[in-house]
C-alpha cells in the first residue's frame, strides 16, 4: 500500500522536476532564428494555400459535371 502511494506522489514530482529542467535549458531565439522561423511558417501558409486553391480549382469543374 505504501509503495502505491509513493508511486502516485512521485509522478507529479518527477513531472515538475523535468519541467523545470526543460525551462532552464530553453532560451529565447535571437533575431536571426526568429526571422528564419517566421519565414518557414509563412512559406508553409503559402504552400498550403496554393494546394487548397488548386484542389478547389479542380474540384469545382468535377462537381459541376457530376451534378
Amino acid at each position: 500500500m505504501s509503495d502505491k502511494i509513493k508511486e502516485i506522489v512521485d509522478i507529479p514530482q518527477s513531472f515538475i522536476r523535468e519541467g523545470t529542467q526543460f525551462m532552464t535549458r530553453c532560451t529565447k531565439p535571437n533575431k536571426k532564428e526568429y526571422i528564419q522561423i517566421c519565414r518557414a511558417v509563412g512559406m508553409g501558409f503559402v504552400v498550403m494555400g496554393f494546394i487548397g486553391y488548386f484542389v478547389k480549382l479542380i474540384h469545382i469543374p468535377i462537381h459541376s459535371i457530376l451534378v
